[in-house]
């Protein structure tokens, strides 16, 4: 999926299902559900359980939404994910050697940065957008606000902190998506299997996403 497409989609959608799944069949319900919202990216980090046979499964069972994975600390699990359908890659950090290996497959890629430097870095390598991570620990969307002057011509996903709350001020502030993992997954409903309750959460965020994007001009 070349990089062209990979934004339109970010700038469609404004936000992403992170899923952290104990259990595979925990993570495919809970894919299902946000899918049955609305959402249609949707990230399996590479620590769920069986990730790679996840990402396989889901690309089947949900042709219509985007596929990728994230927490990759290396080339070798790159390439296993890549291998196994992961149609985009978050890190957790900035590694030009993964970068590389992405753009070269024509992957997508979102690294992991903080600061105006790490951000400047991960662009300059070839990543496709740049997640900043913990955003939540800096500020939140007055940090992102912050980096617009200087960066912003670089695509910003802010990940960690996000929630339904705040979302729709990140988008206003800047970013192009949001990544959310807890807030849309709250334990007690994952405990209870209400997947019902969690597609109305994902519904939700699609909509204040969607009304903050048309209030930047989009």
């Amino acid at each position: 999926m070349s990089n062209q497409v990979w934004l339109s989609q970010l700038q469609q959608q404004r936000s992403l299902a992170v899923i952290r799944a104990p259990k595979l069949e925990l993570g495919l319900e809970m894919a299902l559900a946000v899918a049955d919202g609305g959402m249609k990216l949707i990230e399996i980090t590479w620590n769920s359980d069986r990730a790679g046979e996840l990402i396989t499964h889901l690309r089947s069972k949900l042709p219509e939404c985007t596929i990728g994975t994230g927490t990759l600390f290396n080339v070798q699990q790159l390439q296993e994910a890549i291998a196994v359908g992961a149609q985009f890659l978050f890190t957790p950090h900035v590694d030009p050697a993964m970068i590389q290996a992405a753009v070269a497959q024509d992957i997508p890629i979102i690294p992991g940065a903080l600061t105006p430097t790490e951000i400047i870095m991960a662009w300059s390598y070839g990543a496709s957008c740049v997640k900043v991570f913990p955003v939540q620990a800096v500020g939140g969307a007055s940090y992102i606000k912050s980096l617009q002057a200087p960066l912003g011509h670089i695509p910003l996903i802010p990940t960690g902190g996000v929630t339904l709350e705040n979302a729709q001020e990140l988008i206003q502030a800047g970013a192009v998506a949001v990544g959310l993992s807890g807030e849309l997954f709250p334990k007690h409903l994952v405990i209870e299997r209400n997947w019902q309750a969690i597609a109305q959460l994902a519904s939700e965020l699609l909509q204040n996403l969607a009304e903050a994007g048309l209030s930047r001009g989009f």
